[in-house]
């Protein structure tokens, strides 16, 4: 009867869990879909118009590149405030290089991605091999390389980028055009679209049957469907939106591939669980024979990478440098994370969830600036948005340990 009743008390726990961690996600992904839907009210669904949806992923974009850098730094309780920074610092040594000096672009591409490695590298010294907390390390930077990028461009605007740099934060895919209905359509989002509802529906069978196979408790049909649907609504409502504009953006294969591989890496490698073992528990990682030095030390050397690339992003989207490029980007990235349910302590939080937070952030900046609010009233909002998913997360962790 003992062994009974404990084995019924694990499960009710794993179905516990399983009922949060589902609430959880489906509710951010709801969160999503209620503000904008408010915002496609409040602004006589301006934000839904083909232009806007293209301008709210294209916006966005570098958010979502720097959220999944941000990402592996939450999950081990920690951040980095250097990012914003480091977007402008890259940017402009990217733009300095093809203005000024004339280099091939793809050098200069590689040129501003090797300023975010060794930034990651500089940063990854002081907090692996000092100890310095990567708080205070991330805070000194955010000074450094914010003062780095206004000394080298003097504080002026680094401009006009060639067309041939701006295509990748500003470019498209190849384009096929018809006209449906009286309307023109681009068929190539279309197509990915549908292809990815297909892609969704058979990972979603897939996991089912995993969990199935190796003994997890397995959603019910009905939530199941429930995820399916809302997801692959989502995916359409995206795509056939950009298909009635200029189809895909050339960045948005970018993250997409960016989206893939880290979630890859998160729930499939060895590293990637290293990273949640740090997360969970620094000590017992440490115990089990993990190196949690490295482990920090290639967590922002990734995040400096990632940074670099939002710059090349982001100056390419302008079709030039600011000193004041990337400015706030480091809250935002923080934010999305939260917002798309990491554990403020560490340990728990996914790719996906990082992409809704971003999403929910872009949402709301651009709902907002239809609407004409101020910056600042846009910053009281979303710091109220932030701390309400830091106290829901607070919530559900105790429900979790009571």
């Amino acid at each position: 009867m003992g062994t009974e009743a404990a084995k019924a008390k694990i499960s009710d726990e794993q179905e516990m869990k399983e009922h949060i961690k589902n609430l959880k996600q489906y509710g951010m992904i709801i969160a999503l879909v209620v503000i904008y839907a408010i915002f496609a009210f409040l602004t006589d669904f301006k934000n839904i118009s083909p232009m806007n949806v293209n301008n709210l992923i294209m916006q966005n974009s570098y958010v979502i590149v720097l959220a999944l850098g941000m990402l592996l730094c939450c999950l081990t309780g920690n951040v980095d405030l250097s990012v914003g920074s480091v977007v402008a610092f890259a940017g402009a040594i990217a733009a300095i290089l093809v203005v000024d000096y004339h280099v091939a672009i793809p050098l200069a591409f590689l040129a501003a991605l090797a300023i975010g490695l060794l930034v990651g590298v500089w940063q990854g010294i002081f907090i692996s091999l000092l100890g310095v907390s990567p708080f205070i390390v991330s805070l000194a930077n955010m000074l450094v390389f914010r003062g780095l990028a206004l000394v080298v461009l003097n504080g002026q605007t680094k401009g006009p980028m060639p067309p041939e740099f701006t295509q990748i934060g500003a470019g498209y895919l190849p384009q096929i055009f018809t006209t449906i209905g009286g309307t023109k359509i681009e068929l190539l989002a279309l197509i990915a679209g549908i292809a990815l509802s297909v892609f969704l529906v058979l990972m979603e069978i897939r996991s089912r049957r995993n969990k199935a196979k190796n003994g997890f408790i397995v959603p019910s049909i009905a939530t199941s469907a429930f995820k399916v649907i809302l997801s692959v609504a989502i995916v359409n409502f995206f795509t056939v939106k950009l298909s009635m504009y200029m189809g895909l953006p050339m960045v948005l294969l970018v993250v997409l591939l960016l989206v893939i591989l880290y979630t890859f890496i998160t729930q499939r490698t060895v590293p990637g669980r290293q990273i949640y073992a740090v997360g969970g528990n620094k000590k017992a990682a440490a115990l089990s024979g993990i190196k949690v030095d490295r482990v920090m030390f290639w967590i922002y050397v990734n995040m400096g990478l990632l940074a670099g690339l939002a710059g090349l992003i982001l100056t390419a989207r302008n079709a030039s440098a600011t000193p004041k490029a990337g400015d706030m980007f480091e809250l935002d990235a923080i934010a999305a994370c939260y917002i798309g349910g990491t554990a403020v302590a560490g340990g728990a939080g996914t790719v996906t969830g990082a992409v809704v937070g971003a999403l929910i952030m872009g949402v709301l900046n651009n709902g907002m600036s239809l609407l004409g609010w101020s910056v600042d009233i846009q910053r009281v909002v979303k710091g109220l948005v932030l701390l309400a998913a830091v106290a829901i997360d607070l919530y559900f962790k105790n429900k979790k340990n009571s």
